[in-house]
């Protein structure tokens, strides 16, 4: 075996798109997605019959690959073009195809993630995601996370824009809840991501402290409402979540 041919043997057995489970994964996904609902229109559809046709072509490709890649047929008379140089030359051609249909397999699966953000279908960007990143492309998987990111935030960004310490008991309980889906919905990995919810617990404290003072609540000695609201926690970002969770039942066992 030439250098060449073991240098080839060693891509394929390790590149992503020349994985069949994996490469079909984000067309099982676009198979759901038109299956699921017939209604489906515009770009949306479009992304995904792109993406059929292109992992078509793909899963075609690398087959050419695998068997060029395997033992030449045996025939009496040599045919020129299974000679060494022509052979290789067809594997090169058939493996940067393979690629080529893979590149273009991730970017239509990058763009339909975009419509899938637009609609609002967060859960199937989170699957292209994992798919991507459990193929090896975790700067495209990491983009799609970080565009999700930035789509959950903006969708609650007037509720949190909202939340002051003189809000009542309503307004509260919807700050709680929008503080909530954020962590819920935007990715561990987004830039900032604790840092900025944790900037809203001071205000948020401030208003479940306001109000228990105001109905006369008596504040258990346990109770981390008052040190929240003096940015007790402002340097801890990584325990934000444990943080709501203490002001959300402070508020919902005391305040209501």
């Amino acid at each position: 075996m030439s250098e060449l041919e073991r240098a080839i043997e060693s891509a394929m057995a390790t590149s992503p798109y020349l994985s069949l489970r994996q490469a079909v994964r984000p067309a099982i996904l676009a198979h759901r997605l038109l299956a699921g609902d017939q209604e489906r229109a515009g770009k949306l559809a479009a992304d995904c019959e792109d993406l059929l046709v292109l992992t078509r072509e793909l899963l075609k490709a690398a087959g050419r690959v695998r068997l060029l890649a395997g033992p030449a047929p045996e025939a009496r008379t040599p045919d020129p073009d299974e000679s060494g140089g022509d052979r290789r030359a067809q594997l090169l051609e058939a493996y940067a195809d393979a690629g080529l249909f893979w590149a273009k397999v991730v970017g239509c699966s990058v763009a339909l993630a975009g419509a899938l953000i637009d609609r609002g279908e967060w859960d199937d960007v989170r699957r292209l995601a994992s798919f991507l990143a459990g193929a090896g492309e975790e700067s495209a998987a990491a983009d799609l996370r970080t565009q999700l990111g930035k789509a959950v935030f903006q969708t609650h960004r007037e509720q949190l824009q909202g939340i002051s310490n003189t809000m009542p008991p309503a307004a509260i309980g919807k700050a709680i809840n929008a503080l909530r889906a954020v962590l819920r919905g935007v990715p561990e990995d987004f830039p900032d991501r604790n840092r900025e919810v944790n900037r809203f617990l001071p205000p948020l404290a401030s208003a479940i402290h306001a109000i228990m003072k105001e109905q006369g609540i008596d504040i258990p000695f346990s109770s981390r409402v008052e040190h929240i609201a003096t940015g007790g926690v402002a340097k801890y970002p990584d325990i934000v979540t444990i943080s709501l969770d203490e002001l959300a039942a402070e508020f919902e066992g005391s305040c209501r």
